[in-house]
C-alpha cells in the first residue's frame, strides 16, 4: 500500500492494523474512511424498479484524479450591517484551506471542524468571480430591494452566500448542505439540519444557476440540461421529455410550484419532488433518501452521498449515460477528511428543545397510537422500524438485494416518485415520526403543511386543496394513501396528534 506524506507524518498517531486496510485514512485517533471505494461502491445504490437498473458511478481513479478543493470561506454581510473595513481586509487576505487537512492530531475535533464546514463550505460550480455578481451583493441598493426574497440571519449575514478567495481572486460562492438543510425558527435561532422554511430566489442565484449549467452541461439549451438531471427514457410516456421544449417562463412556472422545503435534487423531478428530509437522526436510518436509493452503513455512505451530490454525480444508469464528451468529467473533490468531519457533525445534530410536554391528553394519545398498530411500522425509539414499503404497482423480485427489509405491503402513497424518476426503487423508507412536531410539510413530497391536514379525510378527494406542495399547474388533488388514523372519532385524533408532537 502505498502511503501520503501526511500519512507517513502520522503514522505515530495511526492504529498500524488500520493502516493495512485500502479503504482507511488513519487520523489523529479516528480512522477516516476512503469516501470513494470502489468495493464500497459495488453494492451501495438500490437497483431500480424497471428492468433492475443501477446507478454507475465515476471510478475510484477517476474521482481521486480530480483537482482537490478545499478554500475557506467568509459570511457575505447585509450592506447595512458590514463591519467597518470588513471588505478590505478580506481583499487582503490570501487562500487558505476552510481545515488544514495537515495538522490533524489527537486533539482535533472532527464534530467542531465539521460544523465549519457545514456553516463554510461551498460548491465551486456556483462561485461567481464577475465584477457584476460582487458588485450587487454589496449593493445597499439591490438588498433592500430584494429583502422579501433573501434569507437573511440576525447577524447581518446571508444565510446561502459566502465570500470564497481561491488563486482566481475573490468570489461569491453558495453554500452545500447548509443552503437546504437549516431552518431558522422565528425565535431568531438557527437549527441545522431540516429543510428551509423559506427559499431564496433572488438573482444572483439564477445566475448561480445557470453558471451551473454551463460548467457541468456545456453546449447544452437550459431545457436539454434539465433533461439530462430527470430523464428517464427506460420508462414509457416519460414526462421529462416535456423539459426539452419548455419555454422560460413555463420552466419558471415549473419552478414556482415548488414550496419552501422541497425540492428537485438532480435525479428527482421537478414534477414530482421530495420534501428536503431533516438530516437530524439520520445517524440511525438505514437507508438515505425517501425512496432507499443507497444503503447508509456507516460514516463513508454518508460521506460518498455527499460528495455524490455536491460535485461526483456521473448521472449513469445501467446503459443509460447523461453525460456526453466534455460533460462527463469530475471537476473537483474535496478531501476525505473534510467530508469525514461533515459527516461527524451531521451525526451529532440535535432536535430542538420540544415545547410540547406529556399530559393526559397526550398519554390518550399514545394509546391511541398503540391501539392503531402504528409501532408495527413506527416502533420505538427511533419511531421507525427502518424498513421498506411498496409503492403502489410494484412487485420486488424473489432475489432482490434487499429482500430482508422489505415489507410486503403498500400504504397506496402516490408512487410517482418510486416509479417513474431515477429515484425509483419501487420502495418508500418507513419514516421516523421523531421530530415531525418541527419539520413542517408532511408526506414524501410535502403535501401537506400540517398533522391536522394529514389527518383530514378531505385530502382523499380530488376537490383538495393541497396546503403543501400542490404539482405543476394543479390546484386541486387528492393526497392519497397512508389512511391510517383518518377515520378516529374527532377526539382521539386530537391526543394522537398532541402524542406526536411530543416525540
Amino acid at each position: 500500500m502505498l502511503l501520503s506524506r501526511r500519512c507517513r507524518r502520522n503514522l505515530d498517531l495511526a492504529i498500524t492494523a488500520l493502516l493495512l486496510s485500502p479503504c482507511l485514512v488513519a487520523q489523529g485517533h479516528s480512522v477516516v474512511p476512503r469516501a470513494w471505494n470502489s468495493q464500497a461502491l459495488s453494492d451501495w445504490a438500490t437497483p431500480l424498479a424497471h428492468d433492475g437498473l443501477r446507478e454507475g458511478f465515476f471510478s475510484e481513479k477517476e474521482y481521486y484524479d480530480s483537482p482537490v478543493d478545499n478554500y475557506r470561506t467568509y459570511p457575505v454581510y447585509d450592506p447595512d450591517r458590514e463591519p467597518p473595513g470588513y471588505w478590505e481586509a478580506l481583499k487582503r487576505k490570501k487562500p487558505e484551506p476552510i481545515i488544514d487537512t495537515s495538522h490533524i492530531g489527537p486533539s482535533f475535533s472532527w464534530v467542531s471542524a465539521g460544523k465549519i464546514l457545514w456553516e463554510g463550505l461551498d460548491v465551486p460550480a456556483l462561485r461567481l468571480y464577475d465584477s457584476k455578481s460582487i458588485a450587487l451583493a454589496r449593493s445597499r441598493e439591490y438588498v433592500r430591494a430584494n429583502r422579501s426574497r433573501i434569507v437573511m440571519r440576525r447577524d447581518g449575514t446571508f444565510a446561502i452566500y459566502r465570500w470564497v478567495i481561491t488563486p482566481k481572486g475573490i468570489a461569491l460562492g453558495g453554500t452545500a448542505c447548509s443552503s437546504c438543510h437549516t431552518r431558522d425558527l422565528d425565535d431568531g435561532t438557527i437549527l441545522n439540519g431540516p429543510g428551509l422554511a423559506r427559499r431564496t430566489t433572488d438573482s444572483l442565484l439564477d445566475t448561480m444557476n445557470a453558471q451551473v449549467n454551463r460548467v457541468l452541461y456545456p453546449g447544452d439549451t437550459a431545457q436539454m440540461a434539465l433533461y439530462r438531471q430527470f430523464g428517464v427514457p427506460w420508462i414509457r410516456a416519460d414526462i421529462h421529455e416535456s423539459l426539452k421544449t419548455m419555454s422560460g417562463d413555463e420552466i419558471s412556472a415549473l419552478y414556482a410550484a415548488q414550496p419552501p422545503g422541497a425540492i428537485d435534487r438532480v435525479n428527482g423531478s421537478p414534477f414530482y419532488i421530495t420534501k428536503v428530509p431533516d438530516l437530524i437522526g439520520i445517524r440511525e436510518r438505514k437507508y438515505i433518501d425517501h425512496t432507499a436509493t443507497h444503503k447508509h452503513r456507516d460514516a463513508g455512505d454518508l460521506m460518498r452521498y455527499a460528495a455524490l451530490v455536491e460535485c461526483c454525480d456521473s448521472l449513469e444508469y445501467g446503459n443509460h449515460h447523461f453525460l456526453m464528451g466534455t460533460q462527463r468529467k469530475m471537476f473537483f473533490h474535496w478531501p476525505d477528511e473534510l467530508l469525514y468531519a461533515l459527516a461527524q457533525y451531521v451525526y451529532s445534530l440535535q432536535p430542538p428543545p420540544n415545547p410540547n410536554l406529556k399530559s393526559g391528553q397526550t398519554v390518550r394519545g399514545e394509546a391511541v397510537f398503540a391501539n392503531a398498530g402504528c409501532p408495527a411500522c413506527h416502533t420505538a425509539p427511533l419511531y421507525t422500524n427502518n424498513k421498506l414499503t411498496l409503492a403502489s404497482g410494484f412487485q420486488p423480485p424473489r432475489d432482490h438485494p434487499l429482500r430482508a427489509d422489505i415489507l410486503n405491503i403498500s400504504v397506496e402513497t402516490d408512487s410517482n416518485l418510486a416509479l417513474k424518476t431515477r429515484k425509483g426503487t419501487g420502495f418508500y423508507k418507513v419514516p421516523s415520526l421523531k421530530g415531525v412536531w418541527y419539520r413542517g410539510l408532511y408526506g414524501h413530497d410535502g403535501a401537506v403543511s400540517s398533522l391536522e391536514d394529514w389527518f383530514d379525510p378531505a385530502r382523499l378527494r380530488d376537490d383538495y386543496v393541497p396546503t403543501g406542495f400542490k404539482g405543476y399547474r394543479v390546484k386541486t388533488r387528492a393526497i392519497k394513501g397512508h389512511e391510517f388514523g383518518l377515520k378516529l372519532p374527532s377526539d382521539d385524533k386530537a391526543a394522537l396528534i398532541a402524542f406526536l408532537r411530543t416525540l
